[in-house]
């Protein structure tokens, strides 16, 4: 009699599609952990960030009144809007009511990137490091988004659709790479991901 045991592992000695996607994304995250060679210009850009006259703002900036960093909160607004977008662009005539939501997630972007280097400011050098990667994907999504806007107001609704498409893959990664600094150093050593440190998310 076969006894099948289910402890969660392939059986069939191949590695789901998924299983290898997650590899191949956590490889390249630990490539960008490891990788020294923008350290200088991040240390500089770090004190920079920490040497503005910011006064009782900082702390607003980093959630302090909150008890936790105030960014992933913000980030809701343009994230939220895009999505949004997102699902308006499939419905017949709801185009326009899209089109405003992509303006209003452009202007939640700066409150929410703000209170992202406030918090970038203070992280230890590996999630330095993926925090300029995630800079990078939000800026990415940031100018789709800017052309999606000026093409949908100019009466290109299909080709602003395919911008906002191209920005909401760019802000996908973005919040990955978000996630991980804000709960992937603090699980692996043995953290339960609810006592996360001030991260960008």
């Amino acid at each position: 009699m076969n006894t099948h045991i289910d402890d969660g592992t392939p059986h069939s000695g191949r590695v789901p599609a998924l299983d290898k996607t997650s590899e191949r994304w956590l490889g390249a995250v630990a490539t960008v952990e490891e990788s020294t060679a923008l350290d200088p210009a991040i240390r500089a850009l770090q004190r920079g960030i920490r040497g503005l006259p910011l006064g009782a703002l900082r702390g607003l900036l980093r959630g302090e009144p909150l008890g936790h960093p105030a960014h992933p909160m913000l980030v809701q607004v343009p994230m939220g809007c895009w999505l949004s977008a997102a699902v308006l662009d499939t419905v017949p005539g709801a185009h326009r009511y899209a089109t405003v939501l992509t303006a209003v997630g452009l202007a939640g972007v700066a409150p929410a990137a703000a209170a992202g280097w406030a918090d970038w400011a203070e992280l230890p050098p590996r999630q330095a490091r993926v925090g300029v990667a995630h800079a990078l994907a939000n800026a990415a999504a940031v100018g789709c988004y800017a052309v999606a806007l000026s093409d949908r107001l100019r009466g290109r609704g299909a080709r602003g659709r395919l911008w906002s498409l191209a920005g909401l893959g760019a802000a996908a990664v973005s919040g990955a790479l978000g996630g991980h600094i804000a709960y992937g150093d603090r699980m692996e050593r043995g953290g339960t991901g609810n006592d996360i440190p001030p991260g960008i998310a």
